[in-house]
């Protein structure tokens, strides 16, 4: 007899193969992590340490640049000061001229101021000679001592012949040479100033210039770093986020280099990479566990439910074949009756459990919820009637079809009413609510009782394989467990609040327009 596997069990062959493509993905983990760390480096840190360096150096360079002109602006100022108390001395050297030819007086002061004058552009000759360059210099200070001489003469003529200054001629020759250089000597000092005065402007405006350049250049440069920095943070961080989302979403495809230099994320993305490789070698290591278990799980979940109607079976046939012709016909029937129902109920059992193992063919298409919930209700009725069960509906207008597998989804509903009038006291109701869900493109199905509740410890394990609360022979523990999988499949999610002495809400979330990548094999 040739054995056939059961559908929705995987072969040795397939899980070998399964194995080896956990291996193949570790081999792919090495691989990109051995890429990561091939990259130059050029750390986060590093970005922000040469951004404080070009900074700095730019901040110094300007610095020195400002010290300078400053030293300049200053040696230019104390020219200037220079400059004009040489013009000052000789401007009044010059009015105690004027004096001298007018009323004969004030000639020792004229000579005084001269002497000033040539003394201070005297001390001062090295700024003057950067000024004016050396030979103006000189020029300059020729005619300051010609113009001295000329009022040492006077002073000497005034001394030995008073009466030579009346001579015409003389008067006029001295005060016309005085004049010529002493206005020579203004309009040189007014220029030297003027022209001082304009580079000193052009000077202050330079330096205003540089300020203003050099606080622009670095608010640009500021924003410009800030931006890259917050940009490489902020996309590398969404990367990592994407990273997370497609890990849960079971993708355990290693990170692989996106960039050309590595930085601290690089150790992130390797430690996500180890995370993953340990989470590949755990499933590769849990493959044969889990089959394991499920195996047992199974087999215990067999047994103990055939074990029963077995048991029925086997006695009530013992009795017939020994009592065969003691036996009235009717008793006869009564036993064959007897043994038909408890093949049905293994049957049952058997027909649950493949419901819960494989994957059957479905049909995909829109469904109007309210028809779907009301002829499930028509189904409930008929097996909790007798319990004084009253099933209420109420379903919000003009809600949008799902799509999904009208016979599935009608499993599921009829399940969750039957599990509800179960815990329900006789007359009670259980209520049924259809409305839009809080999850967006989502539709809800509340099935609502008052019975007598699920305790807190039992509520994680409901939907487990095999579990039940229900009394022996009344239940195989697959319901819960084949329902979760039927709206996994669709899409959707079922969850449940419960309280004792207070009763149960088990919650159907569906999706409106969009269901699940394994709808197709529902």
């Amino acid at each position: 007899m040739h054995q056939r596997k059961a559908d929705g069990i995987p072969s040795n062959e397939a899980a070998h193969s399964r194995v080896q493509g956990v291996y193949r993905d570790i081999e792919m983990i090495e691989g990109a992590r051995q890429a990561l760390m091939a990259r130059p480096s050029f750390s986060v840190r590093h970005q922000i340490y040469l951004a404080y360096l070009l900074v700095f150096l730019f901040a110094s360079g300007t610095a020195t640049a400002l010290i300078y002109n400053v030293h300049q602006i200053q040696q230019r100022m104390e020219f200037l000061e220079f400059a004009n108390d040489v013009s000052a001395k000789i401007q009044q050297a010059r009015r105690y001229e004027k004096n001298f030819f007018l009323y004969g007086t004030n000639l020792d002061d004229a000579l005084e101021n001269i002497h000033l004058a040539r003394a201070n552009f005297v001390h001062n000759a090295e700024p003057f000679a950067k000024i004016l360059g050396r030979q103006k210099e000189q020029t300059f200070l020729v005619r300051i001592e010609s113009y001295e001489n000329l009022l040492e003469q006077l002073k000497s003529v005034q001394r030995k012949d008073p009466l030579q200054l009346n001579d015409p001629v003389f008067r006029s020759k001295v005060e016309q040479e005085l004049r010529q250089f002493g206005k020579t000597m203004i309009q040189n000092a007014q220029s030297l100033i003027g022209q001082e005065k304009e580079v000193l402007q052009r000077t202050l405006s330079w330096s205003q210039n540089l300020h203003i350049i050099t606080l622009l250049v670095l608010l640009i440069f500021l924003a410009v770093h800030a931006y890259l920095l917050i940009h490489r943070i902020y996309t590398t961080l969404k990367k990592f986020s994407d990273y997370a989302k497609r890990i849960a979403d079971g993708d355990l495809t290693p990170i692989t280099p996106r960039r050309r230099f590595r930085d601290e994320f690089t150790e992130l993305a390797m430690a996500i990479n180890e995370m993953i490789k340990e989470m590949e070698a755990r499933e590769a290591a849990l493959i044969q566990a889990h089959k394991i278990r499920a195996v047992g799980t199974l087999t215990a979940g067999v047994a103990h439910e055939l074990n029963n109607p077995l048991n029925n079976i086997m006695l009530t046939a013992h009795m017939l074949m020994e009592d065969f012709a003691d036996l009235p016909d009717l008793e006869k029937m009564e036993m064959l009756g007897e043994i038909v129902e408890e093949t049905g109920r293994a049957r049952d059992i058997i027909a649950n459990l493949l419901d819960f193992v494989r994957e059957s063919t479905s049909t995909i298409e829109p469904i109007d919820l309210e028809q779907t919930l009301t002829e499930t209700i028509h189904l409930a009725q008929n097996q909790v009637k007798i319990s004084g069960i009253h099933i209420e509906l109420q379903v919000t207008d003009n809600l949008p079809a799902v799509h999904g597998d009208r016979q599935k989804l009608k499993q599921v509903f009829l399940n969750l009413i039957l599990n509800a009038a179960d815990a329900s006291e006789e007359g009670s109701t259980v209520r049924v609510i259809a409305l839009p869900a809080e999850k967006p493109h989502h539709i809800t199905v509340k099935i609502i009782d008052n019975g007598t509740g699920i305790p807190p410890h039992i509520l994680p394990s409901i939907f487990d394989p095999f579990f039940t609360t229900k009394e022996k022979g009344r239940g195989t523990g697959l319901g819960l467990s084949v329902s979760q999988g039927i709206v996994a499949k669709h899409g959707g999610s079922i969850q449940v609040e419960s309280q004792v002495g207070s009763g149960s809400v088990f919650t159907v979330n569906l999706p409106i327009t969009t269901f699940s990548r394994e709808i197709a094999g529902l």
